[in-house]
């Protein structure tokens, strides 16, 4: 798995996806199917994103700011995705930016990264310093269990074909 950092994807085929979606088109309620499909696949990545919010939360805090809290500013961002048609369909696990987090909008990038750290100033002033996040706490969250989200986001596809196919029978 790439150390790139969010979102984390899952590859399913893009023509079994694509065939799908055009076949929930040209049913007469698509919409509510298209919903239930999507809706299926973002509870098939739900765990994922439990497991990604865990990870941040893990990471060390030497934080007695009054601010917001950082892990769990972007722990908030972290939310399974789905999308079906357009440029780009599938599912992922994503982390979005944070940009009311004090100013730092890639915070859950940053905090990720495996090389260097994020410059932040000390208490709003100088000196700059460099902080270090937990490294690879998105990436590692997916490692042992890749292929269970893969196959539970493939079983809500075949579901909603096998849908689809008992109409057709009807």
């Amino acid at each position: 798995m790439p150390s790139s950092g969010p979102p984390f994807e899952l590859s399913c085929t893009h023509e079994g996806l694509d065939a799908l979606v055009r076949a929930i088109r040209a049913e007469a309620d698509g919409k509510q199917l298209r919903k239930d499909l999507a809706k299926n696949m973002r509870d098939a990545l739900r765990p994922g994103a439990a497991q990604a919010k865990s990870g941040i939360m893990a990471m060390a805090s030497s934080g007695a700011g009054t601010g917001a809290g950082l892990r769990s500013g972007i722990a908030k961002k972290i939310r399974p995705e789905v999308k079906l048609g357009g440029r780009w369909s599938g599912a992922r696990v994503k982390a979005f930016k944070t940009p009311g987090l004090r100013g730092f909008a890639n915070a859950p990038k940053r905090t990720n990264r495996r090389d260097g750290g994020w410059r932040t100033l000390t208490y709003g002033r100088e000196p700059w310093r460099t902080q270090f996040g937990k490294k690879g706490w998105f990436d590692e969250s997916f490692v042992n269990d890749a292929d269970r989200y893969r196959q539970a986001v493939h079983e809500a596809m075949e579901d909603m074909a096998r849908r689809l196919a008992a109409r057709g029978d009807g």
